[in-house]
């Protein structure tokens, strides 16, 4: 009897390698989960901030964590806001097929691994980067689930609660490059913050029947002709065309990136006037469009054409 019940344990190796596959099994939800689209954003836009604040000085050890800190605080506030959202995300169709309404993993196990890249970020940003790139990821963190998430299904102020957490990623970078936050990262977070809002209006107008399935609060749920959602992507685009060229004016970016900021700051806004003007979802398509352009050649002429500190 003996014998056959310590031939039915496993040996330690054997536990590892079945552990280890279980782990592999599931990484395909874990990543699903950490909305890896906006993931990458977050870095692109952390990246920037980080390259523009260190003048391209060679950091690659704390631009590594920075980058990886920023990731997984942004993975884990995706995750917990899944969880959060998982009863109302099952009512829409663009999201019913998530992994946790879908049923793929449940909401104890989501939590699990959104708190471990909540911890993986405090750790790599604390260890090997500064306190004020720690500071800004945790406010980021914080206000989209305990500011924005909240007031998604409670009021339409969300959309502006959610453009703060959303621009600050490039903040993060300044700040993991720095240990400050200058007039330089306030000039990246207004152009993030104000970029927002034509985009996720688009957004909000394409998809305004499943928000109001979802019970969510926005300014498209009441305005079914548009007029208030167009007026005010154009009113943030109209802003936005000052702000694009702020890095200029405060001598952190040359006259090529001022130049190409006009231009593509011009055409966002010519996109959304044609919403403003015409609301219905080919022309919301096209501001949408418009956005995903905007932001990356932004970056790509700030970086292309800096000004020695």
């Amino acid at each position: 009897m003996s014998v056959v019940t310590s031939s039915a344990k496993a040996n330690p190796v054997t536990q590892s390698n079945h552990r280890i596959a279980w782990l592999v099994s599931r990484w395909p939800v874990y990543k699903e989960l950490t909305k890896p689209r906006i993931v990458t954003m977050v870095l692109v836009a952390t990246g920037v901030g980080f390259i523009a604040g260190s003048h391209m000085a060679t950091q690659p050890l704390i631009f590594l964590a920075t980058m990886v800190g920023t990731a997984s605080f942004a993975g884990s506030a995706s995750v917990m806001n899944q969880v959060m959202e998982r009863r109302r995300d099952a009512r829409m169709k663009r999201t019913m097929n998530r992994p946790l309404p879908s049923g793929r993993i449940d909401h104890i196990e989501a939590t699990l691994w959104g708190l471990f890249l909540l911890a993986l970020g405090t750790i790599l940003l604390l260890t090997f980067v500064n306190m004020a790139s720690f500071g800004c990821a945790l406010t980021t963190w914080v206000l989209y689930l305990a500011a924005y998430t909240p007031l998604k299904p409670i009021s339409t102020i969300n959309t502006v609660v959610g453009a703060i957490p959303g621009a600050l990623p490039p903040v993060i970078g300044w700040a993991g490059a720095t240990g400050k936050i200058g007039v330089e990262a306030i000039a990246l977070f207004l152009i993030l913050f104000l970029w927002q809002f034509p985009h996720f209006l688009a957004i909000a107008w394409l998809y305004r029947a499943d928000y109001r399935r979802g019970g969510y609060r926005m300014i498209t749920l009441r305005d079914r002709t548009g007029l208030m959602t167009g007026i005010q992507a154009l009113g943030y685009a109209t802003v936005l065309i000052p702000v694009s060229i702020l890095p200029f004016q405060i001598r952190m970016a040359g006259s090529l990136y001022m130049i190409a900021a006009l231009i593509l700051s011009l055409f966002y806004w010519i996109r959304a006037l044609e919403f403003a003007r015409n609301r219905n979802d080919f022309t919301a398509r096209r501001m949408l469009f418009a956005s995903l352009w905007y932001l990356p050649l932004v970056y790509l002429f700030l970086i292309l054409n800096p000004l020695p500190a």
